[in-house]
């Protein structure tokens, strides 16, 4: 079993790579998390969008 972690700051980045990622996986997917963090820095959000697939 392996794992594969995604992060990125726009949720369409992270559709995209998964999607790459899995378009070319030789295996079978055992179980995708998904996650979404916010922090604040002065007067901008900074939003983290991250999945982590468990795979064979």
């Amino acid at each position: 079993m392996k794992v594969k972690i995604f992060d990125e700051e726009d949720e369409k980045d992270l559709e995209n790579d998964i999607n790459i990622f899995l378009e070319d996986l030789d295996g079978e997917v055992v179980d995708i998390k998904y996650q979404v963090s916010v922090g604040v820095f002065s007067d901008e959000q900074v939003f983290c969008f991250s999945a982590m697939i468990v795979y064979y």
